[in-house]
């Protein structure tokens, strides 16, 4: 008798521990809702951050041209519609090269991922995103009201103080969510405590000015400079890649694109430069979204197919041998389609290779690579830009 009461007392107590322990962590249908959530939020984290920068870039024709307008008319296309006749006579230089647009754009940046590794997390993710926001509402109000150039490249830095600020930060904070680039299926923790944990340590930096010490995860803080040194020695056979690569790209955006005019259409010196760079930016979002389609492991092949594109279009801003606009609009898509595949791969590749220590602090330090081909690219093309157009 007292074994049967004990067994049915065992039972008993298993049978409530049963109907209790899903009550120690969320359903499966809120953590996945959590997981969509997350997934949405850092995409339009990304599409924020980035939409100052790429107006910019996209408006540089326009930011340098407009001033030579009467009046600052800088809602009247200054161009006019050029008559149809050979490219052989296809160059129709500003004073100022978009490069020096580009640079005002990137340099800020630079500087910001240059030194974010080294003591940027101490500063919790409130006011960085605050900062950010700030900057970019600022430069949009700078450009807008400017009458000079000096004034509208001051607007310019704010809006790379934004992006960079941003990048780094969010960059950094997708090393405590699983569910970015959209691997919205996460492992199961090994107690049925850890994922409310580890979603509350997730959260704590972004709801409090200064976490308690036990929400702090273990990262990027407690490295030694040694071995952040190590890490980032791991990271150049990604870094060198991503380098190359937006070296080739902007490049050709900000060096040769204004140079690329087509006499023999209808579109306008400063709608061609449009066109390149909306082209450009749609192949970029359609492959930086391609991540749950395919992986792509070997970086090198992207940076050598960016040079070739490099190397194709600088022939043709030379001889003029392509026959119709639409040829490069072609190719300036393909573009947007390898530099965009070159960054979201080089960061996937690295999350799912450093390990859980190291991963902010490899994506802070990695995403200074992108950022130092673009600054390459604009102290080559600003040369080269006035060289060209001495030569027409």
């Amino acid at each position: 008798m007292s074994g049967s009461a004990g067994s049915r007392q065992r039972r008993l107590l298993d049978s409530e521990g049963e109907e209790t322990a899903p009550e120690s962590r969320p359903p499966l249908r809120d953590r996945q809702g959590a997981h969509w959530k997350n997934a949405m939020g850092f995409w339009l984290l990304g599409l924020c951050n980035n939409f100052s920068y790429v107006v910019m870039l996209s408006a540089a024709h326009d930011i340098l041209r407009h001033q030579r307008a009467p009046g600052n008319q800088s809602l009247v296309d200054p161009d006019p519609l050029p008559a149809p006749h050979s490219n052989s006579s296809r160059f129709d230089c500003n004073s100022i090269s978009t490069a020096a647009v580009l640079l005002a754009d990137i340099l800020p940046t630079l500087v910001i991922k240059l030194l974010a590794p080294l003591g940027l997390h101490l500063l919790p993710y409130s006011p960085r995103v605050l900062v950010s926001g700030a900057c970019a509402a600022g430069s949009f109000i700078l450009v807008a009201f400017s009458h000079s150039v000096v004034t509208s490249l001051c607007g310019v830095v704010l809006a790379s103080i934004s992006s960079g600020l941003g990048e780094v930060t969010f960059l950094s904070l997708t090393a405590f969510y699983p569910s970015y680039f959209f691997l919205l299926t996460s492992p199961e923790p090994q107690d049925p405590g850890g994922e409310e944990e580890a979603e509350r340590a997730a959260r704590q930096p972004l709801m409090s000015s200064e976490a308690p010490e036990e929400s702090k995860p273990d990262a990027s803080p407690t490295l030694s400079l040694q071995e952040r040194w190590t890490v980032f020695k791991g990271l150049l056979c990604y870094v060198i890649p991503l380098v190359l690569v937006y070296f080739a790209e902007y490049f050709i955006n900000q060096g040769l694109f204004e140079l690329l005019f087509f006499r023999n259409t209808s579109l306008s010196h400063a709608q061609q430069y449009r066109w390149y760079q909306m082209l450009y930016q749609a192949g970029v979002f359609v492959s930086r979204s391609s991540l749950r389609c395919f992986h792509i492991r070997f970086i090198w092949a992207l940076a050598l197919l960016q040079c070739l594109n490099l190397a194709f279009l600088l022939a043709d801003v030379v001889l003029s041998f392509l026959p119709s606009i639409y040829f490069v609009f072609l190719i300036i898509l393909y573009e947007g389609l390898l530099g965009g595949a070159a960054y979201v791969n080089t960061f996937h590749n690295i999350a799912l290779e450093t390990s859980d220590r190291h991963r902010e602090f490899a994506m802070a330090a990695a995403c200074v690579s992108d950022t130092l081909g673009i600054s390459l690219s604009g102290l080559v093309a600003l040369p080269l830009h006035n060289f060209l157009c001495r030569l027409s």
